[in-house]
């Protein structure tokens, strides 16, 4: 055992933590050892999703005790940083097993340093929360939740005061803040309730009134109210938001997965509540056959992501992910803007760089400004916010199921996304030509028109303290002697965005890659197919994203088109991880 590890098992043990977590401690000690050293080898550190971890005793760990030290290094940051301020902060949780706890130790530990709390009476969708920050002026919000990460896990997210997640310097600077607390005699634990003020209905009517104002086709809701959705919150904070949304909108034929409507952070019904996973729909998919539904939406615990379901032309339901609802989502508000002669000047969407590039030819086409940014949605949000005044923004997106329209969230948001994606269901079932009334449909026209874009993602996981240490080792061997080609093509480009700089190995030169440094490599080939590689920042996960196209003329073809470039994507796999 390392003696930095050692010190802060010992530092538990003697210092003022409860009877309960010392025991723990003990018991780890004596029946397992290396659990214990995995507890405390290190601190949790903020990633592109914050804090994030398993639920258990240690430093590693999420508890109330690394709840408690993170949120006084918020206060203290924040006191330094508006000094001259009355600071406030809105905290909010998901349906997570002890998310309520952590929400409210937080607010107890910010009122006891005189932070002006605003705490919501029960579970709220991450993205109401991001709304919350700018609808109530605060500086700063937290909202606790480990998003669609399994049971065992619970989350840290903070917000700044534009409503977006910490990006830097502000997220450094907070866990520099955090390791300056050395003794939990340093946490001011004690609260100050007449600081601590309970909100929500009165912010979930706001934040609904402004997911109304985002549709574009209400006559095409109206022609098409009765549209069948099912939807399933996946045990989770949509329940609380979604349905009430859609009924807004004017769907009236909202079947709701019963056995998942309840909130539960035990997650029984499904192994992981994840919406990119079809497991967690299966439920949903039996209920849309029983019904025949349209249209299937599922939302994870915290409601920032949607899965989603249509109709085949086959008639049966087909799952889409998340670039393609992504892909149907920015053309269908991009042409609707654009027909209605509703597009405003200086538009942009913006999209993260493992998101398809089939979404820049459309906004390409459409005439409308595409940004590419670091993965993690903080970086949409940053790039709105540095676009305030100059640009109009109209959709963001990311390839993990995460989307956002118009700007008074700062985050993604599943549940206005579920409106817009009901819409635009109900546009093309109302209004669409014969032949061109399913989404799959409009999906297919729109590979005629841009090129028939697949992707996939591999996901190896390297638990533990030896799992990031091998994962550090990969990327280094990626760095030191890259792929010289992948899918039968030759490597013509490496973007080492560790460094910032794109290699093309065509002309043997480099260039700036004008983005934050992150530990991500993306490698090209001389026919457009892309390879991603990036340890995620929230899980002990590497993560590999591949990217193929081919051109496409006819409808007849899709399916022999999909076998190529899914043998494609099989052979690069292959080349990527052997």
């Amino acid at each position: 055992m390392e003696a930095s590890t050692e010190q802060r098992i010992n530092t538990w043990l003697n210092e003022n933590y409860d009877q309960e977590t010392k025991d723990e401690i003990l018991k780890l000690q004596k029946e397992n050892p290396q659990e214990l050293v995995e507890a405390f080898y290190r601190n949790l550190e903020f990633g592109t999703g914050g804090l994030r971890g398993i639920m258990g005793v240690g430093t590693n760990r999420m508890n109330k005790y690394t709840v408690g030290f993170a949120t006084q290094g918020l206060a203290n940051y924040l006191t330094e940083c508006f000094r001259d301020t009355k600071v406030s902060v809105v905290i909010s949780h998901d349906s997570r097993l002890n998310s309520r706890q952590f929400a409210e130790i937080a607010a107890d530990i910010l009122s006891a340093n005189k932070i002006k709390v605003y705490l919501f009476e029960d579970l709220r969708p991450t993205p109401e929360l991001s709304f919350a920050v700018r609808h109530l002026k605060c500086n700063a919000g937290i909202m606790i939740t480990a998003s669609h990460n399994p049971r065992e896990y619970n989350g840290y997210k903070v917000y700044w005061q534009d409503g977006g997640q910490l990006v830097p310097p502000h997220d450094k600077n907070v866990i520099q803040e955090v390791n300056k607390i050395t003794s939990i005699q340093q946490v001011k634990w004690t609260g100050n309730k007449r600081l601590i003020h309970i909100i929500g209905e009165q912010v979930d009517k706001a934040y609904l009134k402004n997911i109304l104002r985002l549709s574009v086709n209400p006559a095409a809701v109206k022609k098409a109210k009765s549209l069948k959705i099912v939807y399933t919150p996946l045990h989770g904070t949509g329940i609380t938001m979604v349905p009430k949304a859609l009924e807004m909108y004017g769907f009236n034929n909202i079947i709701i997965e019963e056995q998942q409507a309840i909130p539960d952070g035990n997650f029984p019904t499904v192994k992981s509540p994840n919406p990119e996973e079809k497991s967690a729909l299966e439920l949903a998919l039996k209920k849309a056959d029983e019904v025949n539904a349209d249209l299937i939406l599922a939302t994870d615990p915290d409601a920032d992501r949607v899965g989603i379901a249509v109709r085949d032309t086959d008639g049966t339901m087909k799952l889409l992910n998340g670039n393609q609802t992504g892909t149907l989502l920015f053309h269908y508000m991009l042409s609707q803007l654009q027909s209605k002669k509703k597009m405003p000047e200086n538009p942009f969407v913006v999209k993260t760089i493992v998101t398809t590039d089939l979404i820049n030819r459309i906004a390409m086409d459409f005439n409308v400004a595409c940004d590419d940014v670091l993965t993690g949605f903080k970086y949409i949000a940053e790039d709105i916010l540095r676009n305030e005044g100059k640009q109009h923004f109209i959709v963001g997106g990311e390839e993990s199921y995460g989307y956002l329209v118009g700007d008074f969230v700062r985050d993604k948001d599943a549940v206005s996304a579920c409106c817009l994606i009901a819409e635009m269901a109900a546009f093309y079932h109302a209004f669409g030509k014969p032949n061109h009334k399913l989404l799959i449909e409009i999906l297919h026209d729109i590979y005629r028109s841009y090129g028939f874009f697949k992707e996939d993602l591999l996901s190896l996981t390297k638990k533990g303290k030896a799992g990031v240490e091998e994962i550090q080792q990969m990327m280094a061997d990626y760095r030191s002697n890259p792929p010289k080609t992948l899918g039968g093509q030759p490597v013509v480009m490496m973007k080492d965005y560790a460094v910032s700089k794109t290699y093309d190995f065509t002309y043997n030169t480099n260039s700036i890659i004008n983005l934050p440094t992150s530990n991500v490599l993306q490698f090209f080939t001389a026919d457009g197919s892309k390879v991603t590689v990036r340890p995620s920042g929230t899980e002990p996960k590497i993560k590999f994203y591949f990217s193929v196209v081919n051109p496409i003329k006819k409808r007849a073809n899709i399916a022999e088109e999909e076998a190529k470039l899914t043998e494609k994507i099989e052979q690069m796999k292959k080349e990527m991880v052997q």
